[in-house]
This record gives structure tokens, sequence and C-alpha cells, in this order.
């Protein structure tokens, strides 16, 4: 099966999970894709579970309880094997049924919700885990294509009168608040869909980093449809 990533120098694509999880970061390479196309009817699935809220975190135990089609079953069991998968890697999934993320709308002039280019920090090594199984999924940007929003100079400067400290603080302000894990896509960029049943692995921001964070950002959810989404 062809893929739309293998071209692409920020992804690497591999064909099993060991290799997902044992593969190295490097260069510009900070995406890793278990490229997959999955068998079995995501959908039913998310028509048969009860959304509670904007984001309702799904159990196996939901999963096991729902009644099931061939196709539902087939779909269900990958989840699962997904789950464990990680699970056993000493990663902790969550299975998200999402009809939308909360949205930052504090200021005008700058959003550090999950709608916005970012990337994620941890003080200890690890790595995002995602998989969309329905619905949009997330996209990726090469860091090169990208600029700090902290440092594009208007923002900035409305920073540093949000702060209104000493300027010796303005940093440990502007990471207190998640300012500084916030990008701006250059003009005409690209971005590199997801896309549906693959199991993704993206670099995050620690101390013991050896290439950039992956920059990546959750879809606008398209009306009426809800989003089926493994992440850790």
């Amino acid at each position: 099966m062809k893929n739309t990533f293998s071209d692409n120098k920020q992804v690497k694509v591999v064909s099993n999970f060991h290799e997902l999880v044992n593969a190295h970061f490097q260069g510009e390479m900070n995406a890793l894709c278990w490229s997959r196309n999955l068998l079995g009817d995501f959908q039913e699935i998310v028509a048969k579970l009860k959304l509670k809220e904007n984001i309702t975190e799904v159990s196996a135990d939901h999963l096991l309880a729902l009644q099931l089609s061939e196709l539902g079953n087939l779909a269900r069991e990958t989840i699962l094997n997904d789950i464990q998968l990680l699970t056993d890697y000493g990663a902790s999934p969550s299975l998200n049924l999402l009809k939308s993320y909360e949205r930052d709308e504090e200021f005008d002039f700058i959003s550090t919700d999950v709608y916005s280019y970012h990337v994620d920090r941890s003080p200890i090594a690890t790595d995002t885990f995602l998989c969309t199984y329905h619905g949009a999924a997330s996209e990726i940007l090469p860091n090169h294509q990208v600029v700090q929003k902290v440092l594009i100079p208007e923002i900035r400067t409305k920073l540093k009168e949000l702060h209104d400290g000493p300027e010796a603080e303005f940093e440990a302000f502007l990471e207190d608040y998640f300012f500084d894990l916030h990008y701006q896509p250059k003009p005409n960029v690209k971005p590199v869909n997801l896309g549906s049943g693959h199991l993704w692995r993206l670099a995050v921001d620690h101390p013991t980093q050896q290439v950039l964070p992956c920059v990546h950002r959750a879809p606008v959810e398209k009306d009426g449809e809800y989003r089926l989404l493994l992440i850790c």
C-alpha cells in the first residue's frame, strides 16, 4: 500500500508496533507512523457510544459492553489491541469520544488551545502517541515552516504588557502559561494530515530529546461528526 508520508523528511513510516517504539528520531524526522489500513466499522462504535461531555473517556469495559456487528467487533478488537500494546509498553493510553475541545478565547492576540499549532512538553523522557479511528485527524508541520508565537514582535509586545513584571522573569512567565509552546505557520505551508487508522509517535520537548519537538494541532471537527481518538 502506498502511503502519503514516505517522501516527507519529517515522517518515518514503519510497519509494526515494535519498529514504532524502537526507532530513533533524528535530524528533521520527529514523527513516526505505523501506517495501517484498518478493517472494521469504527463508525458503528461511535454511533453506539454515549457522549456525556464534549470529551468522554471510553474505557475497555464500555467498549466490551457494546452490542456490535461482525465489522464493529473487528474494529473493537483493533482498538483493544492498540490499548494493550501501549499499556504493555508502559504508556497510559486514553480512548476519547470527542465532540470538541475547549476553546481558549481569553486573549484576541494569542491562542493556547489544542487547535493552535503547538508542541507537547514533559519533564521526563516520553513521546506522544495518537491514532484517529473516526472523524477528522490531527495535522503536523515541519519546524522550519513555523514561527514561535512568542517571537512575533506584536505578540511579544502584548505579552510583555500582560506580564507587567521584571524582565528577568518574563521567559518563566511564558513557560508558566504555556505561551511558548505555540506556533504560527508561515505563509503557504502544507500541513501533513495524520489520517485515519495510523498509529503515530510524535517527539515531545523534554530535557534529553535529541530533535525538535513535533508541531501539531487538533483539527476543527466536522459538524455533527464525533472523533474517536486514542492518545497518550
